[in-house]
């Protein structure tokens, strides 16, 4: 099977400090990749790398298109990589505000994107978004209010609708349940597991939560200092960690 996306020895710096250094791997479809680490570990360089967001200093990102086959995403023409940005991949914030039109309503931050790819029937934008929003639990009659009426969980899930109703084959996701309260945490990690499942997704979640990974991921890089110091399947990971820094992260969390 070709992978989805084929990374190569992605290194960024910034002055004398490495975010990531030499990082490689192999996604393939329907596949989530988790990336764990402290703040500072370099997890979120590299997810911005990845997804065009900045510039790495060597490296390749080789996605594999729909027309063209696997291209290196880095040496695309600006154009092309927006294309991308509003075909097949989609990036969920950690921050809501940060992938949402505050002053655009929930039914317009959903059918924005629908109109990005050539959607201009009025009737048919506006059913598709009421279903989205319906498929994360947000009330039909909510459609015309806008984020900032929402709470933080439900502004979330609204980012969450704005990415997929696209039908991206691969979602780049930055601490997708950072800063929401622990109950609002589980409500969405359920739901963010069965769109993963149901729409075969690939995913990349980066997260300091190993709760999140170990209901999200089926492989995890864990970083360190701007290096993956460990990496396998998410539970042989998390149940039996190899590298002393892992060990220390699993602990630290069986302690609280």
């Amino acid at each position: 099977m070709t992978p989805l996306l084929s990374v190569r020895d992605v290194t960024k710096r910034y002055g004398a400090r490495i975010g990531c250094a030499g990082v490689s791997f192999d996604l393939y479809p329907g596949e989530v990749m988790g990336v764990v680490g402290e703040s500072g570990s370099g997890k979120t360089t590299l997810l911005n790398c990845l997804a065009g967001q900045l510039a790495p200093d060597t490296g390749e990102v080789i996605f594999d298109t729909r027309a063209d086959g696997p291209r290196d995403t880095l040496t695309m023409s600006e154009p092309e990589r927006r294309m991308l940005g509003r075909t097949d991949w989609a990036f969920v914030h950690q921050h809501a505000r940060d992938g949402l039109r505050m002053g655009v309503s929930a039914g317009g931050n959903v059918g924005e994107r629908l109109m990005a790819v050539g959607a201009r029937h009025y009737g048919d934008i506006r059913t598709q978004a009421v279903d989205w929003l319906g498929r994360v639990e947000i009330a039909a009659d909510r459609v015309d209010d806008r984020p900032t009426a929402f709470s933080g969980g439900m502004q979330q899930r609204l980012q969450i609708a704005r990415n997929l109703v696209i039908g991206p084959r691969l979602v780049f996701m930055d601490e997708p349940t950072g800063g929401l309260d622990v109950s609002v945490q589980a409500r969405l990690l359920d739901l963010l597991r069965g769109l993963v499942r149901d729409m075969g997704l690939s995913a990349i979640v980066v997260t300091h939560d190993l709760a999140v990974v170990r209901l999200l991921a089926h492989r995890l890089m864990v970083m360190k200092d701007g290096d993956v110091v460990e990496t396998g399947l998410t539970d042989q990971v998390l149940d039996d960690p190899q590298h002393g820094y892992t060990q220390l992260l699993v602990s630290s969390v069986l302690q609280v």
